[in-house]
């Protein structure tokens, strides 16, 4: 489910990397594979849901059938999910403006499905989807859920069910909160477990600050707060 230097990796993909992302847009040569090779269990420096990064290292290492159409590369708004946003966070019990909020926050790559399976070839433990989740992560979440039986694969092509998954991810951090978090505000702090992982969000929550990264990633959460509430309130 956000550090600065994650986000030229996208614009300056290696050359095989480009190479299959073309290939599928072009139609030369086939299309992009249905699966990508299985990533390592630890959590790419990237953001995404399911770090397992601590406060005093690096805090901020980045958690059912679809209806919100994949879209081409660089058409991708956040808003576009306003229906599923809604729909899930209510399910999960979460507030929708927070989750539209990481949706922003996490739209600083291109969320086009080729492209992202291009990218995951190259780096096999990168995040998958709209909410930039990691395998781990989406395994763990799906457990006794309505989308048990769905694949971390397909999360780069069902922007509903990477909404689906964010959400209960983040319905799953709040249960590891203290009844009176200090510091932050309970939405803050399951902002911060989405982007640096739930055992830094704990030590947020009891008054450990959060590091450069982790702080970076709440200021763009802020930043993102307004234009999140008018998305969800369409």
């Amino acid at each position: 489910m956000a550090a600065s230097r994650v986000r030229w990796r996208w614009w300056v993909l290696p050359g095989a990397a480009l190479a299959v992302w073309a290939v599928a847009h072009t139609g030369r040569g086939g299309t992009a594979p249905d699966a990508a090779p299985r990533p390592a269990a630890t959590s790419s420096t990237g953001s995404s849901a399911g770090s397992s990064t601590t406060p005093d290292t690096a805090p901020s290492a980045t958690p059912g059938g679809g209806t919100t159409a994949p879209q081409p590369a660089g058409a991708y708004d956040p808003a576009d999910c306003a229906a599923a946003v809604r729909r899930y966070a209510t399910a999960a019990g979460i507030h929708p403006q927070l989750l539209m909020a990481i949706l922003y926050n996490e739209s600083y790559k291109p969320h086009d499905p080729a492209l992202e399976r291009a990218w995951q070839r190259y780096k096999p433990d990168a995040a998958f989807g709209v909410a930039n989740m990691h395998r781990a992560a989406f395994d763990e979440v799906k457990r006794g859920r309505a989308f048990a039986d769905r694949k971390w694969q397909e999360l780069p092509d069902d922007r509903d069910l990477a909404v689906e998954a964010a959400a209960w991810y983040l319905h799953d951090l709040d249960r590891q909160l203290p009844a009176r978090p200090a510091g932050h505000t309970r939405d803050e702090l399951l902002a911060l477990g989405y982007n640096a992982g739930a055992g830094n969000m704990r030590a947020f929550a009891h008054g450990t600050p959060p590091g450069a990264q982790a702080q970076s990633y709440l200021d763009r959460l802020h930043e993102n707060w307004a234009q999140a509430g008018r998305a969800v309130s369409r």
